[in-house]
């Protein structure tokens, strides 16, 4: 597991539990500390490997830069310089014609790097305001979200450059029948995006405290129902969904906890409660089906669905509850949940 944190510093986990025990402490591999010669300077708000084999990786900080680095001698192999602080990026799951990395920095423009050239092939005008989050589509390749503090979101088709093909609309198009530039998302920031894994539909989260589900072909709210969402981000958001359950969840930072949710309808299913301060950032691993999430008390926690139901108030729950508290929580609280 690749990891990136506010001073900078990055650091590779190796994900194994080779002590056969519940409980364990994943080791970590090696690290990109203060003392190499080009750690970021300031926080990294985003890292992913390379979709198609981990001998590579990209980071992108608030200082400017988007990097790529051979994971093999954790030496860079190329450098993308911005004029504004970059809060996001994403490289594509499923391209194969292309190797576009979508970047959003504090300024209105999308930009696309090309790892093949080594420069910003082009860019992508609409927003006028920071780009908190972009997503490339896991369904099709060409198929790129972003989001703003503009109040937008928006889904782009970047072979074309006359603009985005939707801009996505809360009401769908009953409050204004006026251009299509009066759509917003959310009543507030548009400050994080999740494609389900098939790639059907989009999820947006905002500053309204809500989020949306949306058709991702049509642009349609599903007007699905999630109550409250609290977020009181000031940068993206970073949350994700399930792959591989029988049914799909969501699971989004809540403060210092999780909520997790069922995707289509609404329902939240629990809290995950185990990190002590604000919870930044969360990834599903569908391979071993477990959950990471990563917090602002410096602890990256994992979590696992449990096998069990839950058992009524007697012995038992007393000695579960003496276990490490960030497992006690599953979003699994039924056998027909799988």
């Amino acid at each position: 597991m690749l990891s990136g944190g506010s001073d900078g510093v990055m650091v590779l986990y190796d994900l194994e539990n080779s002590s056969r025990q519940p409980y364990y402490t994943c080791k970590a591999v090696c690290s990109i500390g203060r003392s190499h010669p080009d750690v970021h300077k300031y926080s990294v708000e985003t890292v992913q490997w390379y979709p198609h084999d981990t001998g590579m990786f990209t980071s992108s900080s608030f200082d400017k830069t988007l990097k790529v680095w051979d994971t093999n001698t954790l030496q860079i192999a190329d450098v993308f310089n911005f004029e504004e602080t970059v809060y996001s990026h994403h490289m594509s799951p499923v391209a194969t014609k292309h190797c576009l990395v979508a970047v959003g920095t504090r300024g209105p423009k999308v930009q696309l790097c090309d790892l093949k050239s080594g420069s910003c092939s082009h860019i992508l005008q609409g927003h006028r305001q920071e780009i908190l989050a972009v997503s490339w589509s896991p369904r099709y390749e060409y198929i790129l979200a972003t989001a703003s503090a503009d109040s937008k979101a928006k889904l782009w088709d970047v072979r074309r450059a006359s603009g985005c093909l939707i801009t996505l609309d809360q009401h769908n198009g009953k409050k204004s029948q006026a251009v299509e530039s009066a759509n917003t998302a959310h009543n507030g920031k548009v400050n994080g995006l999740c494609f389900t894994s098939d790639g059907l539909h989009l999820l947006t989260v905002g500053t309204d405290n809500r989020m949306r589900l949306w058709n991702s072909s049509n642009g349609e709210n599903t007007l699905v129902n999630y109550g409250k969402v609290c977020n009181d981000s000031r940068k993206g958001l970073k949350f994700t969904v399930s792959c591989g359950c029988s049914s799909e969840f969501v699971f989004v930072p809540y403060g210092s906890t999780i909520a997790v949710y069922t995707v289509y309808s609404g329902e939240q299913i629990t809290m995950l409660k185990g990190h002590y301060k604000s919870v930044d950032c969360c990834v599903f691993q569908s391979n071993f089906q477990e959950l990471y999430s990563g917090s602002r008390d410096c602890n990256i926690l994992a979590w696992i669905p449990s096998l069990h139901e839950s058992v009524p108030d007697d012995e038992e729950t007393s000695t579960r509850a003496q276990l490490n508290p960030a497992f006690e929580d599953a979003w699994s609280s039924s056998d027909e949940e799988g």
